[in-house]
């Protein structure tokens, strides 16, 4: 951890950056702890398939929660970081992404909606795919790209904290027996929904930013802008969502559910790194534009005391595995032991994507470069998937995954390190 200290230390702004860096990991704690508990409860209580069913749902959904976002928490954030002293310029980028938002919202809902009435296999269960589309709008009013880019997470974290707690106690009321697994989606919808509505508040209150909507030329500007995020987010969901997808047409949700319990424990370890990422991405922005090379190192060191300790605790998990998941999910769930031993490589392979990819390419400006691993990777795991998910189901999706995530990170890296060398030659 001495690489971050020395961040915190050596520049005025370090008591700013070990502020969000604390607010952060307050606020990824809590969704680290909150599905160790909710998980349990709703595949004990809905059992597997309609766990399963939820996790479709939510795959599914996860694709218009992406065309929503459109790439502006990491093109947002730094375009607000870089104009922290200039209130109009601010004014001008939160009004015309939002403005953006609004605009995808209306598509993705009309779109999502159609494809829900063609396909009876999402027709059956409707309400469903209804009521998620709640977390959608939630997630798109939520301007969490503002508050990155100002570097005030307490914002962030109070509104997830209050509104994540409240109903998530809802859920553990209200959902008693199978017959309710509608309600997840509906109180999952609330705590966005309502985060939301409080954040809006509170930027017009604490910083004088009140919402008006774009021209379309303002609008176009800023989709144009974040095309290349975007369309690599929309691709890294081919490989994330798509794989659960394609698992629940040729498996079934049975399988679908023992995929989804052991990826989300591995998802939830592999966000222990968010609270660091976030906090230090519109800090390198910055710094990058004053020095290339320095800040390349300090990314050196961080990617080095990352890896360390995700390696120590993916040796940790992988000895301990049957232990982990008997406790958190139980006997019913040991088909997912093997899946889990599997994917825990993911902690590790997200942390080096996102140093490569996030904190070098994009900060350099090489989106087209981020982009380019993307596709590659995209046409790599549908391939394999498609294959590996027809003979061995779930335990063949886990495989895809990890395959695709390593290739990712030996992209992210290759790129990387052109860009480095090139920063290196300049400096000589």
């Amino acid at each position: 951890m001495k690489p971050l200290f020395d961040i915190f230390q050596r520049y005025k702004k370090h008591k700013i950056l070990a502020s969000n860096f604390v607010y952060l990991s307050l606020l990824q704690g809590l969704n680290l702890v909150l599905p160790l508990i909710t998980l349990p409860y709703l595949i004990r209580t809905l059992g597997v398939d309609y766990f399963g069913l939820l996790s479709f749902s939510f795959a599914f959904i996860t694709y218009f929660q992406i065309i929503t976002d459109y790439g502006f928490n990491s093109t947002g954030t730094r375009d607000i970081s870089l104009a922290t002293d200039d209130s109009e310029k601010q004014n001008l980028i939160f009004n015309q992404i939002m403005s953006a938002k609004l605009l995808l919202l209306v598509v993705s809902f009309v779109a999502m909606m159609s494809i829900v009435f063609l396909f009876e296999i999402f027709r059956t269960y409707w309400i469903v795919y209804l009521f998620s589309f709640g977390s959608v709008f939630g997630q798109a009013i939520f301007p969490v790209w503002y508050f990155q880019g100002i570097q005030k997470m307490k914002y962030i974290t109070y509104l997830n904290l209050f509104t994540k707690v409240i109903f998530t106690i809802a859920l553990f009321i209200f959902v008693k027996q199978k017959s309710d697994y509608y309600l997840v989606p509906v109180f999952n919808a609330l705590g966005f929904i309502t985060a939301g509505i409080f954040a809006l508040f509170y930027i017009q209150k604490d910083f004088n930013i009140k919402f008006k909507i774009q021209p379309f030329s303002g609008i176009v500007e800023q989709l144009q802008k974040s095309k290349y995020v975007f369309l690599s987010e929309l691709k890294i969901s081919f490989f994330t969502n798509t794989n659960t997808l394609i698992l629940g047409f040729l498996a079934g949700n049975q399988s679908v559910g023992y995929f989804s319990a052991a990826e989300k424990l591995v998802r939830a370890m592999g966000n222990l790194q968010t609270p660091i990422s976030n906090t230090i991405f519109p800090y390198l922005s910055k710094e990058m534009m004053l020095n290339k090379l320095q800040t390349i190192q300090k990314i050196n060191k961080i990617t080095v005391t990352g890896t360390i300790l995700f390696s120590i605790l993916i040796l940790f998990c992988f000895c301990f595995a049957e232990s982990i998941i008997n406790i958190i999910y139980g006997k019913a769930m040991f088909a997912s032991i093997l899946i889990f031993r599997i994917l825990l490589l993911i902690p590790l392979l997200s942390f080096l994507d996102t140093m490569y990819g996030k904190q070098i390419l994009l900060n350099l400006g090489q989106d087209n470069l981020y982009f380019r691993v993307i596709v590659y990777a995209t046409i790599l795991n549908f391939t394999i998937n498609l294959i590996l998910t027809h003979f061995f189901q779930e335990v063949g999706t886990a495989i895809a995954l990890i395959v695709t995530q390593i290739f990712i990170v030996l992209g992210m890296w290759y790129f990387a390190n052109k860009e480095i060398k090139l920063i290196f030659k300049t400096d000589k």
